[in-house]
């Protein structure tokens, strides 16, 4: 069952960055196993997404998938924005130089 979600989790992420129709992928590497799994990739646009994800034990019933990763992009002005990010049972934590500070 945690392979399925671990691979499931994999699949959506690889979906919602897909890069734009006119780019190309020039590297892509990933592995999946029972408890983890890891991906990055890079377009022929600049595109980067790096992500890895392990099942954490929270109790003796309780696991929780936490991941970490970053993905960039080159805008139209050239400039490369970066995000870097955390998501576990404390949720989904951004940080990067486009993200305003609260």
């Amino acid at each position: 069952m945690k392979c399925i979600l671990v691979f499931a989790c994999l699949l959506i992420a690889l979906c919602l960055a897909a890069p734009a129709p006119d780019a190309e992928i020039v590297n892509q590497v990933s592995d999946v196993n029972a408890d983890s799994y890891s991906y990055k990739f890079e377009t022929s646009d600049g595109t980067k997404q790096e992500q890895h994800g392990s099942l954490k034990n929270l109790g003796p019933e309780d696991d929780a998938l936490q991941v970490a990763g970053s993905y960039s992009f080159v805008d139209q002005d050239g400039q490369t924005h970066t995000i870097n990010y955390v998501a576990d049972e404390n949720g989904f934590q951004p940080q990067g130089e486009d993200i305003p500070q609260l």
